[in-house]
């Protein structure tokens, strides 16, 4: 949040529709808010935001301003969340960083963070350690809800229903959206209570998939889609060699939500759609009206499908806690992250070379490996 550098200009999406994706993952949330703020200053707008869980909070916020407000709106919630660490001086001493960390730590598992959760009352029966109806003020005071309804932008947000443990997305493109769904989106137990939308109990979409990307891929009819994909844990990191690095790389795997090994066979899907298009143009006109022919006629996609992953990856160990530690300075460097990964990618922009005749789809990780 403090480099002023102008992003390289804006890519031509090629009148495609552009998706931001953001996956869940807590305090990791503040890089997304980088991501985006270089996607915007880069003239590159969603016209569609899904989230889970902080993704679908942060995807609120942005669908919940007009673009010259998004950024306000984002910095607004994360300092909010960040302020009790923002008066804490920063000193040129061997593990004072770790120690504002820990802190920070301890600060957010005692007190919880401000406009967003406290801690509940344990008394009687009870199902969290934290009340969340703080961020219900909170969303509404950041986020008009009348504009997300209006579908300025198309949101999407994912949750789990309790009783039934069946995945559910609310979309603004077929039902009208309230704070309460994006609170359920976030909803982790036990740390967060459920939250009841008619008559049903939801938690964190998380708990079944931590990233929306499937569901935007799979949307129907199919468009021309660049989707820029937002994961805050890394499938790919370093065998541990400790008890806190194992149950670091143990979320990582765990909330990773095999991304890669969807936008793998994602591809390989899509493949086969365009070639049995092809195909189809080669059968005489006598075998059109037959009904295997008109099956795979529906099932047929030659629009094109990129995807752009950018990965949240630390320099160093954060530790197991690092979702839900919200250090100020913390915060301010996943930012910055965030906008330069996303900057570099949009300097590259590999998306813009020709597509192979075989490709209907592809990914992209600038800043790793190549797919």
């Amino acid at each position: 949040m403090t480099d002023t550098t102008p992003p390289p200009p804006a890519p031509q999406p090629h009148g495609r529709r552009v998706a931001l994706v953001l996956q869940g993952g807590g305090a990791l949330g503040s890089y997304q808010a980088g991501v985006y703020e270089a996607l915007a200053a880069a003239g590159c707008l969603p016209d569609w935001v899904a989230g889970i869980s902080i993704g679908a909070i942060n995807a609120a916020l942005i669908a919940g301003n007009p673009p010259e407000r998004r950024g306000d709106a984002l910095r607004a919630f994360w300092e909010q969340v960040s302020a009790p660490t923002a008066l804490w001086p920063e000193l040129p001493v061997p593990g004072w960083a770790q120690a504002v960390r820990q802190g920070a730590l301890m600060s957010t598992l005692v007190f919880g963070q401000p406009g967003f959760f406290r801690p509940a009352p344990q008394v009687g029966s009870t199902t969290s350690y934290y009340d969340t109806s703080g961020l219900k003020g909170t969303l509404e005071r950041l986020c008009d809800f009348d504009r997300i309804n209006a579908r300025t932008t198309r949101l999407s947000v994912g949750a789990v229903n309790v009783r039934t443990g069946n995945f559910a997305y609310f979309d603004n493109a077929q039902r009208r959206i309230v704070p309460e769904h994006i609170m359920a989106s976030g909803a982790l137990p036990p740390g967060f209570p459920p939250v009841e939308i008619d008559g049903e109990q939801y938690w964190d979409g998380g708990l079944v998939s931590n990233t929306p990307l499937q569901y935007v891929l799979d949307d129907m009819p199919r468009q021309p889609t660049l989707a820029f994909q937002v994961d805050l844990f890394s499938a790919r990191g370093p065998v541990p060699t400790n008890l806190e690095e194992v149950e670091e790389r143990r979320k990582d795997i765990q909330y990773s939500s095999r991304t890669r090994m969807g936008v793998d066979h994602f591809r390989q899907a899509h493949a086969v759609r365009r070639h049995v298009g092809r195909l189809l143009d080669r059968l005489p006109p006598e075998l059109r009206a037959d009904p295997v022919v008109r099956f795979l006629e529906r099932q047929a996609c030659q629009v094109q499908m990129d995807v752009v992953n950018l990965i949240y990856r630390p320099t160093e160990p954060q530790g197991a806690t690092k979702d839900f530690e919200f250090s100020r300075p913390t915060m301010l460097a996943r930012w910055d992250q965030g906008r330069s990964d996303a900057a570099a990618s949009l300097a590259a922009a590999p998306w813009r070379e020709a597509v192979p005749p075989q490709e209907g789809a592809r990914s992209f990780d600038v800043l790793g490996p190549r797919k």
